[in-house]
Order: structure tokens, then C-alpha cells, then sequence
């Protein structure tokens, strides 16, 4: 798929044995951060990314709750299942080759993840920053982004 297209609906994107997707805050550097650790680490090139701000992500957000003026998880599209707060970086994570063991962490109830998820997002801008304009990557990722 080429950079800033859209996935049409039969593209696979999300689908079983398809590519994941990877809803993230492209001006939080964290998230920005956590966009180039999974690139790089995504050899297989399971997943593509959409920034919030970007126009497609935007849309994204709205369709999946999350409010895109005020986003307070990043989303994941793999295998059918959509996953928000803690949920995302595992099923991410466990889906990298080398991070498979990562699995272990989905036993740890949600009810302990997601308040620490969420005590994280909440005040993610101020403990690791906020940028300027939207980080989508450089020329090397052009290809995984949708925008």
C-alpha cells in the first residue's frame, strides 16, 4: 500500500493474517517514540501506522470512540480485534518477532494494565514531551504510513 492512501474496506487491513494497524499520537513523543521502536522492530512488516492527526487517523479515531482532539489511547487492528489502552502495545508487541514472551503480561488482569495505561497517557505530554507537528516518520517508513 503507498503512503497517504486509504485502506479500502476489502484491503485486509486488521483482518486475520492480514496487516495490523497501528492507531498512534503522532505529537506526543512517546508515541512517536513507540512508532519507531515497533518499525524497527517489525521486520515481518506486520504493521502499518496512521497518525491521530493525520486525516485517515482523524476519521479512525472518531469510528473507534477515542476523541482525537484529546486522544487517551492509541488503537491496534490485527486479526479482526480491535485493541485500545494496554491491550494495544501487547497485542503489538507479542506480534514482533523476538517479543513473543510479552504474551505472558495479557495475564496480568486489565484491571491493574489499563489504570497504569492510563495514568501514563494522561500525562504523557508533560513526563516525555510534546512536538511541534505530527511525527510520521521519515522517507525510510513512507511506505507504512497512512495519512
Amino acid at each position: 500500500m503507498a503512503a497517504n492512501s486509504h485502506p479500502a474496506d476489502d484491503s485486509g487491513i486488521g483482518r486475520k493474517g492480514g496487516q495490523g494497524l497501528v492507531l498512534y499520537d503522532g505529537i506526543c513523543v512517546l508515541c512517536s517514540r513507540w512508532f519507531r521502536f515497533v518499525v524497527r522492530h517489525d521486520t515481518e512488516r506486520r504493521f502499518l501506522f496512521t497518525a491521530i492527526q493525520s486525516d485517515y487517523g482523524r476519521v479512525l479515531a472518531l469510528k473507534l470512540g477515542i476523541d482525537p482532539d484529546n486522544p487517551n489511547t492509541n488503537a491496534v487492528l490485527l486479526d479482526d480485534h480491535v485493541y485500545l489502552r494496554s491491550d494495544s502495545a501487547l497485542a503489538v508487541l507479542s506480534a514482533l518477532p523476538s517479543w513473543g514472551w510479552t504474551r505472558i503480561f495479557r495475564h496480568v488482569p486489565k484491571t491493574l494494565r489499563d489504570p497504569v495505561y492510563t495514568v501514563i497517557a494522561r500525562n504523557r505530554y508533560r513526563l516525555f514531551g510534546k512536538r511541534l507537528s505530527c511525527d510520521l516518520g521519515d522517507a525510510a517508513f513512507s511506505d507504512r504510513v497512512i495519512s
